[in-house]
Order: structure tokens, then sequence, then C-alpha cells
């Protein structure tokens, strides 16, 4: 466990230092989610007019909500291709060398995918805030959303993780984008899943984000509804992307 630790924060720490003195890994992962907040929640606010649209917190904090989880899932896949830039210029197989546990990396990563997302989320609460959001929740509720968008993070960074040991290339880096950007685009962002129509409406209703989405609007409002749903959903994901992951670092080890 000793080991496990000591590489996980030599990794973190490095992967700290590389992503807070480098503008071209900060500064997307920062902008990035403030523009999705401006063009959604102000851009689209007329949507709050919507006949059936009820959420009491108003659409600032509905929008916030997808660009809040939005920003953890991308923290975790801005880790990744940090990951994948480690493999070109072949620090991951100095660390193969000199790590005794070789997931103490694993978890270096996600500590430093938490650490970046920290900071561009803080941003983002600051910047909603002075647009005038409405927070319902309390302490706990919002303390329920951000362990919601913890767990979004960790998964993606596992994803991105998992995918970077296999291709060991920087161009891997689409094949990290795309699938969680369908992933989250393909959820009720604009409205509730009840107004969407057709075959978004069903598709959104087997997406495992709608439930975390649900959740994480019901804390910031105030009504938590399917909170265990959501973090069931959350941790499942997380689940089977560290196993991904895993697989992945087993699979670079042997050099395949």
């Amino acid at each position: 466990m000793s080991s496990n630790l000591d590489v996980a924060m030599a990794v973190a720490r490095r992967s700290l230092r590389h992503a807070f003195t480098n503008p071209a890994l900060l500064v997307p992962s920062i902008v990035f989610p403030v523009f999705f907040l401006i063009a959604f929640a102000g851009g689209l606010s007329k949507v709050s007019q919507v006949p059936g649209f009820d959420f009491a917190s108003g659409y600032t904090a509905f929008q916030f909500v997808f660009v809040f989880l939005q920003s953890a899932a991308f923290g975790g896949i801005f880790t990744g291709f940090g990951i994948a830039a480690d493999w070109e210029s072949g620090f991951v197989r100095r660390l193969f060398i000199a790590s005794p546990r070789r997931t103490g990396m694993l978890l270096g990563y996600v500590i430093a995918a938490i650490g970046r997302w920290l900071a561009s989320s803080a941003v983002i609460w600051i910047g909603a805030l002075l647009a005038g959001m409405q927070v319902g929740g309390d302490g706990v509720e919002i303390t329920g959303l951000i362990g919601l968008g913890l767990l979004v993070n960790a998964a993606a960074t596992m994803w991105g993780a998992g995918l970077s040991m296999r291709a060991k290339s920087m161009q891997a880096a689409p094949a990290m984008q795309i699938p969680v950007f369908l992933i989250l685009f393909l959820a009720p962002v604009y409205v509730p899943l009840r107004l969407l129509k057709g075959w978004i409406h069903d598709v959104a209703g087997w997406n495992p984000l709608t439930a975390i989405l649900d959740a994480g609007r019901g804390f910031i409002g105030g009504s938590p509804d399917h909170s265990g749903l959501a973090f069931a959903c959350a941790a499942g994901l997380f689940g089977l992307l560290v196993l991904w992951a895993v697989t992945g670092l087993r699979r670079a080890e042997r050099g395949e």
C-alpha cells in the first residue's frame, strides 16, 4: 500500500505540475466549460418558457449541472491526453522500470485529474454565481453533486488511461473524445427527459448519464430525486472503466 501511494503521489505531482505550467493543457479545460455555460444558459435561456419546463432554480442552474458534469468528464479526457503524451515521450516506460506497484500509476493519474477538475470547476461555479444562478440545495446536496462529478471525472480518466495504454500514442485522442461527446449529448441536455420526443427520448432513457444529470439537477434545486440510482450508475461506470484501464495497463506491461 505504501508503494502504491508513493507511486501515485509522484505521478500526480508530476502531472499537475505539467498541467498547471502548460497553458495549452490548462486553458482549454477552463475555457471550454465556461463557453458552454454562456452559450447554453445565456443563449438558450428562452427554452425555460417552453410549456412543461418547471425547474424551480431556473435555466442557468439547469444548464450549470450539465456543464459541471461535462467539465468533470473532460477533465478526465484531458488527463488521458497527458498519459498518451507520456507514452510518446517515453515517460511511462521509465515509470514501469521505476515503479514497484504499477497500479499506483493509475491512482496517480486519477488524483491529477481530480486536481485539474477542481480548479476548472471552481471557475465555473464563480461564473455561474456571478451570472445570478439560483442554488436551492443545501450543503449536503451540493456535496452530493460534487460527489457525482468526482465519480464522472474518475471514470473518464480510466477511459482515457485504458485507451492510452493500448494505443501508446496521441493518435488515440479522437477516440477518447468522441464516445464521451456522444454519451453527454445523447442525454437530456437542454430540456428534461419528459419533454424529449422520438428516438432521442428512447436513447436518453437508456443513457446512464441521464440518471446522473437528473440527480445533479435535483441536488442543486434542493429536491434530490433518484440519487441512489445516479450514484449506482456513476459507480458502475467507474468500476467497468477501472477494469478497462487495468487490463490496458497489463497489456502495456507485457509489451502488447
